[in-house]
Formats: structure tokens, sequence, C-alpha cells
């Protein structure tokens, strides 16, 4: 898993949530996973995936 201070591409995101790239975007477009732009280029913290799964965790729990 990548470091507090890491930034993720949307693909690296891809990959670790095993979602689609319309998906990550969803999530991205609604504000349920942070993003900040360099440039062109989309990034996200790798401090807010970690954030994203947890509260995903949480909600879903039986």
């Amino acid at each position: 898993m990548a470091t507090a201070t890491e930034a993720l591409t949307v693909p690296e995101d891809m990959a670790s949530l095993r979602l689609s790239r319309s998906k990550t975007y969803d999530l991205i477009r609604s504000g349920e996973l942070p993003s900040f732009t360099i440039g062109r280029s989309r990034r996200i913290a790798a401090e807010s995936l970690a954030d994203f799964i947890r509260n995903q965790t949480e909600e879903n729990r039986y």
C-alpha cells in the first residue's frame, strides 16, 4: 500500500480498488474520493484512498 505522502494516478487507484475507469471518475466527481490536479494530471492522495476504504468498510459492516 502507498504511504500517506504518496499521490496515486487514476490507473493506480483503479488497480488498488479494482474498479473501472468510469466508476473511479464517478467517485471523484461525487466527492467520495477526493483528488487534485497538477497541470492536466489528476492525482489521489494515498491518505484519501485509505480514508475511502476505511469509510466503505465501516459503512458496509453487518
